[in-house]
């Protein structure tokens, strides 16, 4: 259960990261590329946490997927940014990989 919350830590730190790089205007603000810095930094840490217990293909599926999911809905929310219904498909089947991947269980 541990394991799964830096997990959660990763995704959460990852999307501020994410968040921060769009803001940062390609690191020309200073403040918001710090935050891409320490979030990044906290993600892969808290990342590299939750392998210690949950396997590589099932924590990085969730990490990836999710965190992508998670980003585009910021870039919609947050940026104002459009999402055609070929993206939001593509956003669609990798949540439904995610939860294929989930459905067999970790396995070790």
């Amino acid at each position: 259960m541990k394991a799964y919350l830096f997990l959660a830590l990763a995704i959460v730190t990852e999307l501020f990261g994410t968040s921060m790089l769009k803001a940062s205007a390609g690191f020309t603000k200073l403040w918001p590329s710090l935050g891409v810095l320490m979030g990044f930094g906290i993600a892969f840490y808290s990342l590299s946490l939750s392998l210690q217990s949950i396997p590589l293909s099932v924590a990085y599926a969730i990490w990836s997927g999710v965190g992508t999911a998670l980003t585009a809905a910021i870039g919609v929310l947050i940026w104002k940014e459009s999402i055609s219904l070929p993206t939001a498909g593509g956003i669609l089947l990798i949540i439904a990989g995610v939860v294929l991947i989930n459905l067999k269980g970790p396995a070790h």
